[in-house]
């Protein structure tokens, strides 16, 4: 899995902006979804060409949340398709057990290193 820092830099695409476009032509969110997850790629991608950073489901990213807080929590990010217009943008974070913590709209993304 990406790190929380990874996550963003490839959901923004290198820009600064919180969305990529208009939300409904790139993400599921709750407005749009038919309370359920959608097949990938059906929305249009980032600049990177990279579908469904935003929406659909939150993805777990590697880092833990504050450990002197919260101990073993880890990051998620991006919302998903139940989540509300306010909560599906590349700053929006939120954190949980990955061992306890089940919800619908919940995934990962696979990462790799480029060497």
């Amino acid at each position: 899995m990406p790190t929380e820092a990874e996550w963003q830099y490839a959901c923004q695409a290198g820009t600064k902006d919180i969305r990529h476009g208009d939300l409904s032509k790139i993400a599921w969110y709750k407005s749009n979804s038919d309370n359920r997850p959608q097949k990938v790629g059906l929305k249009e991608p980032n600049e990177w060409g990279l579908y469904d950073m935003l929406g659909n489901v939150w993805e777990w990213c590697s880092d833990i949340y504050d450990e002197t807080v919260y101990r073993a929590y880890r990051v998620f990010r991006g919302g998903g398709w139940f989540d509300l217009e306010r909560s599906v943008m590349a700053t929006t974070r939120r954190r949980s057990h990955p061992f306890s913590f089940k919800i619908d709209d919940l995934g990962f993304r696979i990462a790799t290193n480029s060497k």
